[in-house]
């Protein structure tokens, strides 16, 4: 019993890292249940045993990668053993580097959501509950600090909303931002490097963290 639990398991990643791909490649409406079957080594009646259809596919993926970007950051808010600084410039440091190992993610996400709006409601399913705990949590450390005049009061939903936009944009522009300023840089991986660090002083900077 065990070692089929094991197997199923195992195909079920198979399939899903395989999906993942060909959906980064090539978009939803250009993925092939078949060419995801091929490249997880199963066949194609068993790829439909695991998940029935493409959109079931895609919304597992999305669903996946919203939650492990949620923990990620939570982790970081949650930790009570920090100072509020500490707690922000590990959040803008996690969420950096969680789309720097997802490169594509970002750009994939925003052309399917105009593509077809409907994909939308799949992310709702699954921010709402990762955005209000984050929110409200940072929200109330952030009240707590400058009530004590250790910080600006700011709006938190804001805040995220600079978190997410100053760390997604040089993923998304990597293109005209690499043309642009290539040549000063020994490659884009050193101008990332230090664009993370400006992203976290930033932030910081608008709290007036002191």
């Amino acid at each position: 019993m065990g070692k089929e639990y094991s197997q199923s398991q195992d195909t079920e990643t198979r399939i899903l890292r395989a999906a993942e791909r060909e959906f980064l490649e090539k978009g939803f409406a250009g993925a092939r249940t078949a060419s995801i079957a091929e490249a997880a080594g199963v066949t194609h009646a068993m790829l439909h045993y695991y998940f029935r259809t493409k959109d079931k596919l895609f919304e597992r993926i999305v669903s996946e990668k919203i939650n492990m970007l949620g923990d990620i950051i939570l982790s970081a808010i949650g930790d009570d053993n920090l100072p509020l600084e500490e707690r922000i410039r590990q959040s803008v440091e996690r969420h950096f580097d969680f789309i720097s190992s997802n490169r594509d993610l970002p750009r994939f996400i925003v052309n399917e959501v105009l593509a077809r709006p409907e994909h939308v409601d799949i992310m709702k399913r699954n921010i709402p509950a990762i955005v209000s705990s984050l929110l409200s949590n940072l929200q109330r450390e952030i009240d707590e600090y400058a009530a004590r005049g250790l910080c600006q009061r700011v709006d938190a939903r804001m805040l995220l909303v600079d978190i997410v936009s100053l760390n997604v944009f040089p993923f998304m522009a990597a293109p005209i931002v690499y043309g642009a300023l290539g040549d000063a840089y020994k490659d884009y991986d050193e101008f990332l490097a230090i664009r993370k660090k400006e992203n976290v002083e930033t932030i910081l900077r608008k709290l007036k963290i002191h």
